[in-house]
């Protein structure tokens, strides 16, 4: 994810990392050559004359932008409610760790809760990547909790019951009042619907077919454009169709990649650093450093 401060404006017209430039480069570089063949040729394949004018160009235009403008919607919309899940998973584990150590008879017990709080988000971080965990979950398991959790196919929902069965051991060893366990029941709901709610967007995908026009309906709308504007525009064709092209390819990309926001490109949640954050500030509460190394702080970081 881009943590770079805001760049100059001159220098922003050349960054490169963190753009979809390079990834969007090669059909760029072809359609600009693609047109330039087509001025060379004056808008000619072999004996037929292609004649178009700017006018279809412009209501295709129009209806190219609608569907860009809702595919790039939907897509932010689902990176930023992404990271309001996250959010809300910093706050409620905050919460849960505050109040084992001030509501409980004995804050000593707070220590296990803290572990298995580290444990959910550890989890939560390498289910939604499809990577495993458990070089990062050991550091926090006690041997009962590595035994019930080294099989289990759903990690995190598994670290959520363990924390909610200390919320009832607390409990029924009269340490906690009913009214102060129903609060952290209802922190640990929390964090469960922040589990459901990144299952839902890592696991629903916006629907295929809205990629498959768009994508077809960008590259021959650039690769007819030549025609229409060589009549008009003449030699300066190549480097329009190329800055047009370069928008529409653009956000194409830029809303395939924001669409699985738990990924690993450059404009991904930077899920690394945000799990060391919320294990820091947890083990801070308790009196412990962070087990797990701290994210190199650079331009950009490949979590």
């Amino acid at each position: 994810m881009i943590i770079r401060p805001p760049l100059h404006w001159f220098r922003m017209l050349f960054v490169l990392r963190g753009s979809v430039l390079p990834r969007i480069a090669p059909q760029l570089v072809a359609i600009t050559l693609f047109a330039a063949i087509i001025t060379a040729a004056h808008g000619r394949i072999g004996d037929w004359k292609v004649s178009l004018n700017f006018v279809p160009f412009s209501l295709i235009g129009l209806t190219l932008a609608i569907f860009l403008g809702f595919r790039n919607s939907t897509s932010y919309a689902r990176y930023w409610e992404a990271r309001t899940l996250w959010g809300s998973v910093l706050n409620e584990s905050r919460s849960l760790t505050r109040q084992a150590l001030t509501l409980v008879a004995d804050p000593g017990h707070a220590r296990q809760l803290a572990y298995r709080l580290c444990i959910f988000i550890h989890a939560l971080r390498h289910q939604l990547r499809g990577t495993d965990a458990w070089a990062d979950l050991a550091p926090f398991m006690e041997e009962a909790d590595a035994a019930r959790l080294k099989t289990v196919r759903y990690r995190p929902a598994i670290a959520l019951l363990l924390a909610g069965e200390w919320v009832g051991d607390r409990l029924r060893a009269g340490q906690l009042a009913a009214p102060l366990a129903h609060s952290m029941e209802t922190s640990l709901n929390q964090l469960s619907t922040a589990l459901g709610g990144c299952e839902r967007i890592a696991g629903t995908p916006i629907p295929f077919t809205y990629s498959v026009i768009i994508h077809r309906c960008i590259y021959l709308y650039c690769a007819l454009l030549p025609f229409g504007l060589l009549d008009t525009i003449g030699l300066m064709t190549p480097v329009i169709v190329c800055f047009i092209a370069y928008t529409f390819f653009a956000l194409e990309a830029l809303s395939a990649e924001i669409e699985e926001p738990f990924g690993e490109e450059a404009n991904d949640l930077a899920l690394t650093a945000m799990t060391y954050m919320i294990e820091s500030t947890v083990l801070e509460m308790i009196g412990e450093p962070p087990r797990s190394a701290a994210p190199v702080p650079r331009d950009y970081i490949q979590t």
